[in-house]
């Protein structure tokens, strides 16, 4: 058993490396493997210190968290943060097998749980719009962890993950879809020196600020798409707005999105939403509608 110490600032190439000299230390060899049990941060560490170790080992994941069950367990990506970017040095090494038992949910802190719930809320507007309605419909029951409710809240997810993972593995074209809210939530995360926000929360305000900027952009067909966002995030407990310390955050923020690992080609891709249920990769938006993402989701007003 290897520990460390929780939270996206421990996610890094130092923590990397203790692993590895633990790899070394047991000797692990190319039929071993290692199993992550924890949350996101523990799958993608373990992940990526199994896609270098002789050049890749199985690795197994043991979610305990509900953002990891329902999002970073399945699909393959592993990484660390730098100071450059979130997630900007990693692989693709798809885990052996994925073991997610909901009860594990028990023990988790109210905030770490509801961080999750982001995510969940994503798929419907990315991809299910009968999705969405349901957690509408069930989000008194999903913020008490109502276990059959759950249990189908993670089953949908993995399923609508699955799909995009099946048909995009490395995230050429159709996977991007799923960082829904999360350039602009990554752009707050490395603002904020992955303190102030859990990755749920800051994706929770990217995607308020990603509809807004979808309508600036007029490319927004369903208007009731960002009230009925911003109320179910609401009673899921999710913050909707940043708080920013200064009017030259905004100046950095933007900055920070043209250095995220979605730009290619040198070009910036943003997943913006047409209605419920479907959205759009809009490559290099006029850096207006960009910026009025950010001030919608500011809960101050930011000087322009």
């Amino acid at each position: 058993m290897v520990t460390f110490p929780a939270g996206e600032p421990n996610k890094s190439l130092v923590q990397a490396e203790r692993f590895w000299e633990a790899c070394a230390e047991m000797r692990l060899d190319r039929k071993g493997a290692i199993v992550a049990l924890g949350g996101g941060v523990c799958g993608d560490l373990a992940g990526f210190t199994a896609s270098a170790w002789m050049r890749g080992i199985r690795f197994v994941q043991i979610p305990t968290t509900l953002l990891s069950m329902v999002d970073s367990s399945v699909g393959g990506k592993t990484g660390v943060n730098s100071a450059a970017g979130k997630n900007l040095i990693g692989a693709f090494h798809q885990p052996s097998l994925v073991i997610i038992d909901p009860s594990l949910l028990q023990t988790m802190a109210p905030r770490e749980y509801r961080a999750g719930l982001a995510e969940v809320v994503k798929y419907g507007v990315i991809y299910d719009a009968d999705f969405f309605t349901w957690q509408e419909e069930h989000q008194a029951d999903l913020l008490a962890l109502e276990g059959e409710v759950v249990m189908e809240a993670v089953y949908r997810s993995c399923a609508i993950k699955g799909h995009f993972v099946i048909h995009d593995e490395h995230e050429n074209g159709l996977r991007a879809k799923l960082n829904y809210g999360h350039t602009f939530g990554h752009a707050l995360e490395g603002e904020t020196a992955y303190k102030r926000y859990l990755h749920g929360e800051a994706v929770a305000i990217g995607m308020r600020m990603a509809a807004v900027a979808a309508h600036e952009l007029g490319m927004l067909e369903d208007e009731e798409l960002i009230q009925r966002q911003d109320r179910l995030l609401s009673a899921l407990e999710l913050p909707l707005y940043h708080q920013p310390a200064e009017d030259a955050e905004l100046d950095r923020l933007m900055v920070r999105c043209a250095g995220d690992k979605k730009v290619s080609a040198g070009k910036q891709r943003f997943i913006l939403p047409q209605r419920m249920g479907v959205v759009d990769i809009v490559t290099d938006p006029d850096p207006s509608v960009i910026r009025a993402g950010f001030i919608a989701g500011c809960a101050q007003k930011v000087a322009d």
